[in-house]
C-alpha cells in the first residue's frame, strides 16, 4: 500500500489538507500528518488539528509521497524550516512524489524541484514559481511532481494522487462516491 505524508505547519489552509487526507484514506492510501512542532497545529481559521507525528520522524524512504498544503502563514513556515527543504530534498533526489497545492508549490520551487517544470499554483504566487512553466489548470503533473491551485481544486488534486497510486478506476469510484460533480483536468 502507499503511503503519503502531508505537512502541517501553523497558519495552514485546512480544506486543502483535510480534503487531501480524507479522500485519500477513501482510497485506502497510508497517509500520515507530521506537525513542525509537538501539539496541536492550527490553521489559516484556528482550526485545530492534532498531527499523526512530528516531522523529525519522518524519512523518505519510508514514504512513497510528500504533500504541502498551502495557506498562509502556512507555506511561509513550511518555506523557512530548513527541515522541510531537507526532506523536499530527499524525496526529490529519490524520485518520489511530491505534491503542493495553493501557495505552497513555491516552496518546492524554492527547495529546486520546480526548475524547468510545468506546475501551477495560486494564482497570486504564480510569479514565485522560479524558472517553472506556469499553468492555469486544476492539477498539474510533470515528472514527480504534483501541483494544484487552491482551496476549490483540493478534492481533485486528492483524486490525482489517488489515481497516482490506486488507478483510474478507483479515483472514479471516490470521485462518484463524494458526489464531485467539478470536471478534474
Amino acid at each position: 500500500m502507499a503511503r503519503v505524508v502531508i505537512l502541517l505547519a501553523e497558519g495552514f489552509e485546512e480544506l486543502e489538507a483535510v480534503a487531501i487526507i480524507d479522500v485519500l484514506r477513501r482510497a485506502e492510501i497510508d497517509i500520515i500528518s507530521a506537525g513542525l512542532q509537538q501539539g496541536p497545529v492550527s490553521s489559516a481559521r484556528n482550526v485545530k488539528i492534532v498531527p499523526d507525528t512530528l516531522i523529525d520522524t519522518i524519512q523518505a524512504d519510508d514514504f512513497d509521497m510528500l504533500v504541502l498544503p498551502g495557506g498562509i502563514p502556512g507555506a511561509d513556515n513550511l518555506n523557512a524550516d530548513q527541515r522541510v527543504m531537507d526532506l523536499i530534498k530527499d524525496f526529490n533526489s529519490k524520485g518520489k512524489l511530491t505534491g503542493a497545492i495553493c501557495a505552497a508549490p513555491y516552496v518546492l520551487a524554492n527547495a529546486g524541484v520546480l526548475d524547468g517544470k510545468r506546475a501551477t499554483s495560486y494564482p497570486s504566487f504564480k510569479d514565485r514559481l522560479g524558472s517553472a512553466v506556469y499553468e492555469e489548470k486544476t492539477v498539474v503533473q510533470d515528472g514527480n511532481v504534483l501541483t494544484s491551485r487552491g482551496p476549490g481544486t483540493a478534492l481533485c488534486f486528492g483524486l490525482a494522487i489517488v489515481e497516482k497510486f490506486a488507478g483510474k478506476e478507483k479515483a472514479q469510484q471516490i470521485k462518484e462516491g463524494m458526489l464531485i460533480q467539478q470536471k478534474c483536468d
